[in-house]
């Protein structure tokens, strides 16, 4: 685990958060030395992962000086938060979820 953050490190930038049952004090650190964003250790709730997700990617768009949010015409997608809002006035999409 702890040779994959680096690895990955050395190649990119991409949010890493650390899934373990491992609860030293030392294992955290050393992930987090090594360019892990969180550590989360076993037992965690899915909401608690989620926050956990949602604010790596949200640092990650802050450090390149980018907002997690995509404009295009009347569409706005928030890449964070999984919210895609049209201004008002406008008709809606269609939209379609797979069964």
């Amino acid at each position: 685990g702890l040779e994959l953050i680096s690895e990955i490190r050395e190649r990119s930038k991409v949010p890493i958060v650390v899934l373990s049952a491992r609860h030293e004090e030392r294992s955290k650190v050393e992930a987090l030395d090594l360019g892990a964003d969180d550590y989360v250790s076993k037992p965690f709730g899915m909401d608690e992962l989620m926050a956990r997700v949602r604010a790596a990617l949200r640092h990650a768009f802050q450090a390149q000086g980018e907002l997690p949010v995509f404009v295009s015409g009347d569409l706005t997608v928030d890449l964070v938060r999984r919210h895609v809002t049209r201004r008002p006035g406008h008709r809606p999409a269609p939209c379609s979820v797979p069964k």
